[in-house]
Parts: structure tokens; C-alpha cells; sequence
């Protein structure tokens, strides 16, 4: 009760400006949450799914894959759907890194999504509570301005300090809100960065593959090779007749 009352007091002497910080607060957080929650349960999912997806990209078992991505809602499987979707047509790699990257542009934004207003409502909480303190600063000098000798001193300290509310109220926002957003950028950083590694890996164990199934094809290969130097003895008689 005592903690609740002087939060009742705060807010009574800090003025008007401490009602809009507060709803600033209040939306930065409940942002935070919900982005946090967000990523901590994204990461669980790729995580989960790569671990699932690894045995069938080591055995080339590109249909398990298909119905792994398929059947879940992270990230990325969005992004190796359409890695896997191209596999069949595409002839080189970049074009099933192309198709990727394609993903990547589709599954980012929804990864970065509203973490960037933690910075903006940082910066204008910081300034409504400057100008809550200027407010109040006017506010006191006007009131020395016009008030009794005997009642200034108290006029003069009620004043500033709403003054100073309002200052320690858009500092203790802004400082949050920014904290929140640091902490969230690492994390969003960090996701956006191991589905480029996974996308990386996944691309490789296809070229591996297909590097595998080329390697039995030299076999039948050389009698294309062999048959071709049999033109020019054939040639070099018919042009001995000739001269002869």
C-alpha cells in the first residue's frame, strides 16, 4: 500500500506530462513482451526443425524434408520450402540461392516486425519529459514572479520539483525502452543470422548430393572420348589417296 500511495503521490505532483509517459511505458513493455515471447519461441522452432531436418539432408531424403517444412510454422521452413521447391528444376546453385534469399525477404520483416518502436517511443518519451521539466521550470519562475517574499521559497520548490518528476520519469523510460530494444536486436540479430547459416548448410548438402550422383556418371563418359580420335585416322588415308 505504501509503494502504491507513493506512486499516487508521483503522478499528483508531477503534473500532466507523467500521464503520457506512462502510457509510452506501458506500450514500450507490453512491445517488449510480445517480441520477446516471439523470438525465444522462433528460435525453440528452428531449432527443433533443424534438428529434425539434419538426418534426411545427410541422407538426401529430400521428400522427408518437404514434409517436415510442410508441417511446421517456423521460419525456417518457410525458408528451405522454397529452397526444396527449386531443387527439381534448378540446374545451378545460385538458383536455388536465389529462391532462398527470396524467403529471406519474406520471413525478416516478420522477425524485425515493431522492435523499432522501442527506439522511437524511447526518444519521445525522453523528450515529453523534458519538456514536462521546462514546464514546470516556467511554471515556477512565474509563480516567484508574482507571489509573496514569505511564500516563493515553497512556491519555488514545489515547482521544481515537478520539474525534476518530470525529468527522472522521461529519463527511466527511455532508458528501459532503449535497454529492451538492445536486448531485442541481439536476438533478433542472432535468429536472422542462424537461418543464414542454415540456409548456408542446407545448400551445401544439396550440392553435395548432386555432386555425388554426377560422380558414378564418368563411367559411361569415356566412350564419347575414345571414339573421337578414330576420325583423323580415317581422314589422313583418304587424303594419301588423294595425292597419291
Amino acid at each position: 500500500m505504501n509503494f502504491i500511495n507513493s506512486v499516487v503521490t508521483f503522478f499528483k505532483d508531477g503534473g500532466f506530462f507523467l500521464y503520457p509517459l506512462a502510457v509510452i511505458f506501458v506500450v514500450g513493455v507490453s512491445i517488449a513482451i510480445e517480441r520477446f515471447v516471439y523470438l525465444s519461441r522462433e528460435t525453440l522452432r528452428n531449432r527443433g526443425l533443424w534438428e529434425s531436418l539434419v538426418p534426411a539432408l545427410s541422407a538426401g531424403n529430400f521428400k522427408q524434408v518437404v514434409a517436415l517444412t510442410q508441417n511446421s510454422k517456423a521460419s525456417i521452413a518457410t525458408i528451405l520450402s522454397y529452397g526444396v521447391a527449386r531443387v527439381g528444376s534448378a540446374r545451378r546453385r545460385d538458383d536455388i540461392e536465389k529462391a532462398m534469399d527470396e524467403s529471406m525477404l519474406e520471413v525478416i520483416p516478420r522477425i524485425e516486425k515493431r522492435t523499432h518502436y522501442l527506439s522511437s517511443l524511447a526518444n519521445v518519451g525522453l523528450l515529453i519529459g523534458l519538456l514536462g521539466t521546462i514546464t514546470g521550470l516556467i511554471g515556477a519562475f512565474s509563480a516567484v514572479a508574482s507571489a509573496n517574499p514569505a511564500e516563493k521559497a515553497s512556491l519555488l520548490s514545489l515547482a521544481i520539483s515537478v520539474a525534476m518528476n518530470n525529468t527522472a520519469s522521461g529519463l527511466a523510460v527511455a532508458i528501459t525502452l532503449l535497454l529492451a530494444h538492445m536486448f531485442l536486436e541481439s536476438k533478433t540479430t542472432a535468429l536472422i543470422d542462424s537461418l543464414e547459416i542454415a540456409s548456408v548448410k542446407f545448400l551445401n548438402s544439396i550440392t553435395e548430393r548432386q555432386t555425388s550422383d554426377l560422380g558414378g556418371a564418368p563411367s559411361a563418359a569415356p566412350a564419347p572420348a575414345s571414339t573421337a580420335p578414330s576420325a583423323p585416322p580415317a581422314s589422313r588415308p583418304a587424303a594419301a589417296a588423294r595425292t597419291i
